[in-house]
């Protein structure tokens, strides 16, 4: 009786087969763009997606992708698993695993945000030391402070951010200034002080920002996404021609 392959899936390809098709989508342009960025990988998303779409959820694969330690694999695991199956110890590991931006960002956004443990996770990793963990329970607060904002304490989340910000390092910084910027959005009754406290910090203020993009400088952003919404709500509310 031959041997089971150990990479099988029992519903999908190999791994050695998927990295290869992995391999196969490599483009050295995107690799020099996105190591620009500190992530090491040349496959473009698009085509990394739809390759995902193609092999659908299969949870073993993604651990066997994950376990390889390869960026683009991490990603395509990211988007083939299934986020619920992780435990909380697991998700921490593979926080900590996690050695590129965009590893990072899609295992917090797409895996950790839908998973059971993501409350938990994000109450210890915004006081852990690392300040790339630490930038994950930020990213997880921002979430709060749009989607479930009972039972946080905004003004201490407005006190951390105005005395620690400012010489945060980068990914932190990145992450805080974002949910001062949506406390400010989502919360009027705290914009004001929001609106002061990135004026005071300059954090992201000369940040280079493309025509048509909102600046990521806090009191820009605030000002120009309340506008928006604002217009839409008035827009909504006026009656239409006949």
């Amino acid at each position: 009786m031959p041997e089971k392959t150990p990479d099988k899936t029992p519903t999908g390809p190999t791994l050695a087969e998927v990295m290869a098709e992995l391999a196969g989508l490599e483009d050295p342009r995107i690799r020099a763009v996105n190591e620009k960025h500190g992530d090491d990988h040349g496959v473009h998303l698009t085509k990394l997606r739809a390759l995902a779409k193609r092999l659908k959820t299969q949870p073993e694969l993604a651990r066997t992708l994950w376990a390889t330690d390869d960026t683009a694999a991490r990603l395509l695991a990211l988007l083939v698993c299934r986020p619920k199956s992780y435990g909380r110890d697991e998700l921490d590991t593979m926080l900590r695993q996690a050695r590129t931006p965009k590893v990072h960002d899609w295992l917090v956004n797409y895996v950790v945000k839908k998973n059971p443990h993501a409350e938990e996770l994000r109450v210890a990793w915004t006081a852990d030391p690392d300040p790339v963990v630490a930038s994950a329970g930020w990213a997880l607060t921002t979430e709060r402070v749009t989607r479930n904002p009972a039972g946080l304490d905004l003004p201490a989340l407005l006190d951390t951010v105005e005395s620690e910000m400012s010489g945060a390092p980068d990914r932190l910084q990145w992450a805080m200034n974002h949910c001062l910027a949506q406390i400010g959005i989502d919360h009027p009754e705290h914009r004001a002080r929001a609106l002061t406290i990135g004026e005071r910090l300059g954090v992201l203020k000369d940040y280079p920002t493309p025509p048509g993009c909102t600046s990521p400088y806090a009191p820009a952003w605030i000002t120009e996404i309340v506008r928006r919404q604002q217009e839409h709500a008035t827009a909504k509310s006026s009656p239409t021609d006949t």
